[in-house]
């Protein structure tokens, strides 16, 4: 990376400091260059280096008269350098900067959401492994389902977590090319040595081919990549709301001591966390879409995608890196209530099981439609009346011609819950 400044925090790296660092930093790497080719004076460079500085206030007040941003800050430096600036900027046009400048920002704020996820997945990884086997009901639908267990929940989350992490280690990769390609990417005026060596310096790689921009489709790409990121966070976000409903409560967000709920009702402990991952999430998908949307210019330019990266592209960094904190305090402090899981299980008098009678119905011999009838009757009465399918399946004289009273128990005492978690966890390399 760039040797002239420390790596900044996510706000910082959208800072006006940091982008005309990095401004500086390609426009005396390209001097290097070009010095190298015997194209300017060696001692230029050396002065050029020692003198080139800028002000962010005054670079403000001279594009108030230019309305030009890169001239703006080039006349800034030329006011420290002196008549050696003439070298700067040689053969380059604006996008070269602004483009290679944004690449180094992006592979920035990837590394910090990266490292973001890392620590998303190993606190995932480790309250999967706590609530391994406990059991609570699945649902599917919002409905009873079958039982599962609260460790393959965030089991499933670790996983998503993990192909987060690929895909931004790609999107990362995708995002970090740079330009110093000329007016229309021809390199009309300047040797590709330029910006192989510009390149290489600030730890990005060169555009294959460029017009006078980066073409945005690797914009769209890391962009997406932040939305889907976002979108698991809305996922865990999503069940933690469900699972704090009071009828539920199976699970909650943190609640610190003097913490308040509802300006009116002093009894809420609402999943406020939970919400905003959700709410934010949708703004990613919006900044996703514009993304998008900048992938087709006129010709070799135009600047309608300018106006909008200049939002889109911190906007999404910095609001994905507060998700991603919060996400990590929410997992990590969530409070589990096997108890209620428990509770919940047995709300529907042993329906979860109705699968389990089936097929043992099935492996008497019956067909599976047959079968299936004969269950469901049952397992409406239990519906409707609240009495255990178990029962209501004994006092069945057509199923219990197909079972014994024993095989029946057998089939409600719910020992192989979670037979197969260990296979699950090992698959995942969580054991």
């Amino acid at each position: 990376m760039i040797e002239r400044y420390t790596r900044p925090d996510m706000g910082a790296i959208w800072s006006d400091q940091n982008k005309y660092s990095i401004w500086l930093e390609i426009e005396i790497l390209a001097c290097e260059a070009q010095a190298q080719l015997g194209a300017i004076p060696h001692e230029a460079v050396v002065e050029i280096r020692e003198k080139a500085r800028f002000d962010v206030a005054r670079i403000l007040e001279i594009e108030e008269t230019t309305k030009h941003d890169v001239i703006a800050f080039t006349t800034n430096v030329a006011e420290y350098v002196g008549p050696t600036s003439r070298f700067i900027h040689m053969g380059m046009t604006s996008s070269d900067v602004l483009d290679t400048c944004l690449a180094v920002q992006l592979k920035q704020a990837g590394e910090l959401i990266l490292a973001d996820l890392l620590a998303l997945r190993d606190i995932l990884a480790r309250r999967a492994k706590e609530f391994k086997y406990t059991i609570c009901i699945g649902r599917s639908h919002g409905i009873h389902a079958e039982p599962t267990t609260f460790g393959l929940k965030l089991a499933l989350w670790y996983e998503e977590c993990k192909r987060s992490i690929v895909r931004l280690e790609r999107a990362i990769e995708t995002i970090a090319y740079g330009q110093i390609s000329g007016a229309v990417g021809t390199f009309e005026h300047l040797s590709p040595f330029v910006e192989e060596y510009v390149c290489e310096k600030l730890g990005l790689r060169p555009a294959p081919v460029s017009t006078q921009v980066i073409q945005r489709d690797r914009h769209a790409e890391f962009l997406s990549t932040l939305a889907l990121i976002g979108a698991f966070l809305e996922k865990v976000g999503t069940e933690v709301r469900h699972l704090q409903r009071t009828e539920v409560l199976e699970a909650e967000e943190y609640f610190s001591p003097g913490q308040k709920g509802s300006s009116a009702m002093p009894h809420k402990r609402n999943p406020i966390v939970s919400e905003r991952l959700c709410g934010l999430a949708r703004l990613l998908r919006g900044n996703a879409m514009a993304a998008l949307e900048n992938n087709a210019l006129w010709h070799e330019r135009d600047i309608s995608h300018s106006s909008v990266e200049r939002v889109i592209c911190p906007d999404s960094t910095i609001a994905l890196d507060y998700m991603l904190h919060l996400a990590t305090g929410l997992v990590d402090k969530l409070l589990v209530y096997p108890e209620a899981m428990k509770k919940n299980l047995e709300r529907t008098h042993g329906l979860p099981f109705s699968q389990t009678v089936l097929l043992a119905l099935v492996r008497k011999g019956i067909t599976r439609e047959d079968a299936y009838k004969m269950v469901q009757r049952n397992a409406m009465t239990t519906w409707q009346t609240k009495v255990p399918l178990r029962d209501t399946l004994a006092s069945d004289t057509e199923i219990m011609e197909q079972l014994t009273a024993a095989e029946l128990d057998a089939l409600f005492d719910g020992s192989t819950m979670g037979k197969n978690v260990d296979y699950i966890f090992n698959r995942c390399g969580l054991s």
